[in-house]
This record gives C-alpha cells, sequence and structure tokens, in this order.
C-alpha cells in the first residue's frame, strides 16, 4: 500500500512566534516554528524604519501569532507600542536566569530564541504596560519630581553639614536656624572678594570678580550657591505637584477618594498597574506585582506560619505601607483590628502585612473603577 504525505503547509499560513532580545541601538529579533524550531534570527535598528523591517522580515516566515519581547517597559517600549498598534499580540519576557546562561552560553540571537521559547510556551504571559494614557503621562511627571525631590534632600544634607564645619562665626549667625528661614538666610550671604584683577587690553571677556578673601567668604559663597539650588528644586517640585494634580483629580477620584491616598500614593500605584489595568488578572496577581502576597514560612514544627513578601514592585509596596501607617494612627477600625489580631498572638510585621493585602484589593478595585471606562477589556 502506498502512502501518499500530506503537501506542506504554503508559508503564509503558518503560524510563527517571534522573540525580540532589546538593545539601546538594535533588537535582535528570532523566529520559530510551533515545535520550536529556529528560523531564522537578524539584527534591526531601533527607529521606526527598523521596527517596520522586523516587521516584515518575521512576516516572511509566516503569521506571527505571538511576540515575545524583553524589556516592554525599558529598551523595548517603542518596539511594543509599534507591535501593539499592528495588531501583533505581544507578552513581556523575563531575562534568562543565570542557570540557564551559564548552560547554554550567552548571545543576542540565543536570548532572542529564548524569548520565542517563553512566548510560545506559555511560560512567559505578561501583557505589557499600554503607555499610551494618562497614566504614562503620570509616570513621566513622577520621574522628574522624584528626581528633584532627591536632589533637593542632597543638597539639604549638604547645607546643613558645610554649616557644621564653618567658621565660628558663620556658623554662629546659622546653627540655630532650620528649614524655610536658614535656606533664604543662606541665599543672601554675599562673600568678601579681593579687588578685581586686571584684564589685558586685548581680552574679548569681561573682567572676573576678585579671588574669594579666605575661607568664611568660601564657605558662604558655597553656602549660597547650594541654598539657591535647594529653592529652585522647590520651586520645580512646586510646579511638578500642580500638574500631577491637574492630571490625578479627574483621573482617579475613588483612588483619592480612599483613606491615607494622596497624589504621591495615587501616583505610584497607578504607574505600577498601567494604562491597562485588565493586564492584571486578579487581586492575587496585583498584591504578587505589590509584594505584599503572603509567602508560606512553614518547616518542622512551624505550621500555617508566612512571611513578608520581598519582591514585587518595592515602590508599590512602599506605598502601601505609608496608606497602612496612615490609617493605624487614624482609623479606628484599623486600631480594632490591630487591637485584636495582636491578642491572637501575631507580631506588628504579621499585622501591617496583612493590613498591606487588604490595601491592596481596596486600591485594585478602586483603580479598576477609575481607569476601565478609559480603557475597556
Amino acid at each position: 500500500m502506498t502512502i501518499v504525505a500530506d503537501p506542506p503547509a504554503p508559508v503564509d499560513t503558518l503560524e510563527v512566534t517571534l522573540g525580540i532580545d532589546t538593545h539601546a541601538d538594535t533588537h535582535v529579533a528570532a523566529v520559530i516554528d510551533p515545535l520550536g524550531r529556529h528560523l531564522g534570527h537578524a539584527t534591526f535598528e531601533t527607529t521606526l524604519s527598523g521596527f517596520k523591517a522586523l516587521l516584515a522580515w518575521a512576516a516572511g516566515f509566516g503569521t506571527i501569532a505571538l511576540a515575545g519581547v524583553e524589556g516592554t517597559g525599558a529598551y523595548g517600549a517603542g518596539l511594543t507600542r509599534f507591535l501593539t498598534a499592528e495588531t501583533v499580540p505581544v507578552v513581556e519576557v523575563d531575562r534568562p536566569d543565570r542557570k540557564n546562561r551559564r548552560d547554554q552560553g550567552k548571545s543576542d540571537p540565543i536570548d532572542a530564541y529564548a524569548a520565542a521559547r517563553a512566548a510560545a510556551s506559555g511560560r512567559a504571559s505578561g501583557t505589557p504596560k499600554a503607555r499610551t494614557g494618562d497614566v504614562e503621562s503620570v509616570r513621566a511627571l513622577r520621574v522628574a519630581r522624584n528626581s528633584a525631590v532627591k536632589a533637593r534632600a542632597t543638597a539639604l544634607t549638604q547645607l546643613k553639614s558645610l554649616i557644621v564645619t564653618a567658621p565660628d562665626t558663620l556658623r554662629a549667625q546659622l546653627v540655630d536656624l532650620d528649614g524655610a528661614e536658614l535656606v533664604t538666610t543662606c541665599a543672601r550671604l554675599r562673600p568678601a572678594r579681593s579687588p578685581n584683577p586686571t584684564p589685558p587690553p586685548s581680552t574679548k571677556r569681561a573682567p572676573r570678580p576678585g579671588p574669594l578673601a579666605d575661607p568664611t567668604a568660601a564657605t558662604k559663597r558655597s553656602l549660597a550657591s547650594i541654598a539657591t539650588r535647594i529653592k529652585t528644586l522647590s520651586t520645580e517640585i512646586t510646579e511638578l505637584d500642580d500638574d500631577l494634580d491637574a492630571l490625578l483629580t479627574p483621573l482617579a477620584p475613588t483612588l483619592l477618594g480612599l483613606l491615607g491616598v494622596g497624589l504621591d500614593v495615587a501616583g505610584q500605584l497607578l504607574v505600577t498597574a498601567g494604562d491597562n489595568p485588565d493586564r492584571i488578572h486578579n487581586e492575587s496577581a496585583f498584591a504578587h506585582l505589590c509584594g505584599v502576597a503572603p509567602i508560606p514560612a512553614t518547616s518542622g514544627k512551624t505550621v500555617n506560619r508566612h512571611r513578608l513578601n520581598r519582591g514585587g514592585d518595592r515602590a508599590a509596596n512602599a506605598a502601601l505601607y505609608r496608606i497602612a501607617i496612615c490609617r493605624l494612627r487614624w482609623d479606628p477600625d484599623t486600631r480594632a483590628y490591630v487591637e485584636r489580631r495582636t491578642k491572637e498572638g501575631l507580631s506588628k510585621k504579621d499585622i501591617i502585612r496583612c493590613l498591606k493585602r487588604f490595601i491592596a484589593r481596596e486600591v485594585l478595585a478602586a483603580i479598576r473603577t477609575d481607569l476601565n471606562p478609559r480603557n475597556p477589556a
């Protein structure tokens, strides 16, 4: 009996999976078939024309059923937006772990094929953040605000440290001042200088000021410079806060209405969830994302024990912690809960962990209420 094999499927009906290892200047793409066989890999520039060339190249192997992209929130953000706009399903792929790299080696094509396999197998299934709405605007503003806050804190530390070592007469004028009064006073300091040097007749530059007369003058010059920087940063922070207020107040009224949630906390939690909170399947997934899911810690005679989760988004974890601390002080129901759980033998850390887990559930419901009408599933 003769067995006639079915003819091979045409290329344009073959479903393939695309994997991409992202970098600052180039992306390396790899394509595999449904059986995981390598079909090809290539390198493309991180430009719009490069993205179009990458998509056209991958489509030459067949229909792109799925794309696994490393770093969808960093180097792969632009490519992810492009592929999503082209209706290509995209999943976020974590970097290969160290064990796999030791076993298989490290190169860009290896990482790209690994990303494709992770997407095809379902091991990588996270939906990337949309990054096309108001939450992305909040994230961008928070980057500038957070850097300004850190710079101001650093400058304040430097200002106070310089006063500690300042000459006695100058330190006596400033040591009892604090806060805005200290900054204003330092900004008004004017150092004594030696006579201006005489510039040569041929110079075109304006004459430079005379050299600083002594260490007191130099310290005054430094204090005035740092204080002026602090005032500039404070103005910048205030302006950014106004911009964030204008965005967040209409964007997240339900979230801002929760006890203990202000603009800073709300902004961080929205950025963690993203413009498309429907990508978070349930409250347990959000708790894991925020690092507040209980982790089993049972061994031997220690049963039914859980510990704090040290993973997840630590900034979101800190935001939930601030809500919990606020409620511990101001909310009677929370204080009654703490008293009851303390009598049951739980430690303060365990109680705060439980509170953060409950708050995460409440926060996710508020975020979905606020954002889902803007981003329907």
